[in-house]
């Protein structure tokens, strides 16, 4: 798949990240915020387990050799929606949105500096540091009174 289809694909992604918040937050004002993170992820693991039944060409029994931290993803995304369940309904989408893009930028900073997770080492450098504090200031912004 080209470059460009992979972009439109994550282009589409984003707009899913942006819209799945507000859902879940509306669904939490019937359930509960904790109930709808669970219920989002419930949904969300009974579709890749269609997945993975009918095109799945990996090895779920090799789960055995990962380490400890390669299995806290479904953590931390459990977090982060339970968290935007929370916060989205407080400040709003554009906010939130503006919160995450500066922190998952941030932290992708760092993630490339020092190559963390086996990934290829990219030297922060004062533009990629400015782009961030740019991200920040526009995050606060746009942030709801």
């Amino acid at each position: 798949m080209s470059s460009y289809w992979l972009l439109v694909l994550m282009f589409c992604g984003g707009m899913a990240v942006a819209v799945q918040p507000s859902i879940n937050a509306r669904l939490a004002q019937k359930v509960g915020p904790f109930e709808s993170s669970f219920i989002s992820f419930a949904v969300g693991t009974l579709a890749l387990l269609a997945v993975v039944m009918l095109t799945g060409r990996g090895g779920i029994k090799a789960i055995g050799t990962a380490s400890w931290w390669e299995l806290t993803g479904g953590l931390l995304g459990a977090f982060f929606v339970t968290l935007t369940i929370i916060v989205v309904p407080r400040i709003g989408t554009v906010a939130v949105m503006a919160g995450v893009i500066a922190g998952q930028l941030a932290t992708g900073v760092l993630l490339d500096h020092f190559g963390l997770f086996g990934l290829r080492q990219v030297p922060m450098e004062p533009k990629r540091l400015l782009g961030i504090v740019l991200l920040a200031a526009g995050a606060a912004l746009v942030l709801r009174k």
